[in-house]
């Protein structure tokens, strides 16, 4: 594979890369609910299929080589530079790992597992008290853990489009709304008037400019 596709076929380092992301996050992320483990399950897959073409086999620039090339001639579609889409897409002709989505990519992967390594901590000891997490990034927004994850899978996205990852970003985005919705109706039914006067404070995904208080419980 590596002969016909130069910088691919490297299948234990696309291993160690998805291995590495996914016990990264679980460090950050210890899954204890049905609906914890149906977010991280979702994150999984998305590393997974990112570095199987990252690093294994490029299946998405091999499907689209040839319209790509059409568009794009003078970029070697099946270099493994290439697979910054944006980058060659945009003209960045040097070092794609100094390209601006590229950086941009790690701003985005960085804020993501920050805000996981801040939110959980929080979260776990809330679970564990039977109270209600309103602490750290709870007191910004009702569900920083979802916030963290799709930043993380943005960041991802931009630095190695794929047809995969491509189709995988908006289900994990609505598959995050929905667990967040059933969240909020879960702790209205356990926290009453606390949880809706907390929810009418703190926004859902989307920080306000001011420093939102927490609320007591």
């Amino acid at each position: 594979m590596n002969t016909l596709i130069p910088g691919y076929g490297l299948w234990t380092l696309a291993v160690l890369n998805a291995a590495f992301f996914i016990f990264f996050a679980w460090s950050f992320y210890t899954p204890l609910t049905t609906r914890d483990w149906r977010s991280f399950g979702m994150y999984s897959a998305f590393v997974v299929a990112l570095f199987a073409e990252m690093y294994g086999f490029p299946l998405s620039l091999f499907l689209l080589s040839g319209w790509l090339s059409s568009r794009f001639p003078e970029v070697d579609w099946l270099s493994h530079d290439a697979g910054h889409v944006l980058e060659m897409m945009f003209g960045w002709r040097t070092n794609p790992h100094f390209g601006p989505f590229h950086i941009l990519s790690f701003v985005l992967i960085g804020g993501g597992f920050w805000l996981l390594s801040r939110a959980w901590p929080v979260l776990y000891q809330a679970q564990r008290r039977g109270e209600l997490a309103q602490a750290g990034p709870y007191a910004r927004l009702r569900h920083p853990q979802y916030v963290g994850f799709a930043l993380i899978m943005t960041g991802f996205l931009v630095q190695w489009p794929t047809l995969i990852t491509l189709l995988l970003y908006p289900v994990m985005l609505i598959t995050y709304v929905r667990l967040a919705i059933n969240e909020e109706r879960d702790a209205r039914a356990r926290f009453g008037a606390a949880y809706e006067h907390y929810s009418d404070v703190v926004p859902r995904f989307f920080p306000r400019r001011r420093r939102t208080l927490a609320v007591a419980s």
